[in-house]
């Protein structure tokens, strides 16, 4: 790890301006960018603490939704009473995602910042346009069995390793954003980026920016569920997640938002499924289709192409037990 000065953000404002510098990083949990630090990866002159200005709260909104503070921890946003009541969907994300201690530590905000675990990006010896632009992409000839089947680019087949993220997308969640001058509200499906050409370019997050919250919408019925396919059962990155929130009355779908974990560089969205599934009854045929419809442009790599029947069988499955969940 590199020599770098720590400095305590004592305002909001003053966080801003310190991460507003190229070589400066804000730091809360550390959980990820500590890690980082050690491999050189990430080798900033300066990290602004922001553990001083709040935004720890987790509490109800005036719509009847929840805000979940950025700086509050993983471990408290999972054990709420309300996230537990009415996201539960949420909770299980989080609690499959990382032991105890990581959970202990990890903030919301920096869960969302968290970057990829690709095994080039995090070896400075290897090629990767994500870490140095224009080195090329190792993993697209190479060890690529964790990596994305949709939304890749000849610059990069890196996934978004996370959790909570997925859940946070079905729920149709919303990232709150400070910056120098204003504040802004980024749906939490377009906070996320693909790689295209410039796959360094992983959130919408600008220079100086900090996440201060993230809203969850006014709960709704039906049933919550998160299914994680991993190499272990302890902890381990997904191959394929899927957050499901989905509502079956009279027999068919009356709401299917789902959100896929281990197939991007972001947590995957396609409003087609939906489209697709309500109004409809459950069968084995339509799951066929749902399926078709998510990997029709889906593309392995040789060591993951494993991952477009295992994400096929994984999306039958959620939507089977959706299905028995609610006869």
């Amino acid at each position: 790890m590199r020599p770098f000065e720590f400095t305590r953000a004592p305002s909001l404002k003053e966080a801003g301006s310190l991460t507003a510098a190229s070589d400066s990083m804000a730091i809360a949990g550390g959980t990820n960018l500590l890690d980082l630090m050690k491999l050189q990866v990430e080798t900033p002159s300066r990290l602004a603490d922001l553990n001083r200005l709040g935004f720890a709260q987790i509490e109800d909104t005036d719509d009847g939704g929840l805000l979940l503070g950025a700086l509050a921890t993983n471990t408290e946003t999972a054990v709420h009473p309300r996230v537990r009541r009415d996201y539960p969907v949420l909770a299980r994300a989080i609690l499959a995602g990382a032991t105890q201690q990581l959970r202990n530590k990890a903030t919301n905000g920096g869960n969302l910042c968290q970057r990829t675990r690709c095994f080039y990006f995090t070896n400075i010896d290897q090629p990767c346009n994500k870490r140095e632009p224009g080195s090329g992409c190792g993993a697209i000839d190479g060890i690529a069995k964790l990596h994305a089947i949709l939304g890749t680019s000849d610059q990069c087949i890196a996934t978004y390793p996370g959790d909570m993220a997925v859940a946070l997308s079905a729920l149709d969640a919303t990232v709150l954003v400070s910056g120098p001058g204003t504040d802004r509200s980024v749906p939490l499906r377009e906070f996320h980026v693909l790689p295209g050409d410039t796959p360094w370019v992983e959130n919408v997050l600008e220079r100086g920016e900090i996440i201060t919250g993230i809203t969850l919408p006014p709960p709704v019925g039906g049933t919550q569920l998160y299914r994680k396919v991993r190499e272990r059962s302890s902890y381990a990155f997904a191959l394929v997640s899927i957050a499901a929130i989905v509502e079956i009355a009279d027999g068919k779908f009356t709401r299917a938002d789902l959100a896929f974990g281990g197939l991007a560089h972001k947590p995957w969205h396609d409003p087609h499924l939906a489209d697709a599934l309500v109004g409809q009854a459950p069968s084995r045929e339509l799951f066929d289709t749902a399926a078709d419809i998510l990997l029709e442009d889906a593309r392995g790599y040789g060591e993951n192409d494993f991952k477009i029947p295992l994400a096929r069988r994984t999306l039958h499955a959620v939507l089977q037990q959706a299905a028995e969940d609610a006869a």
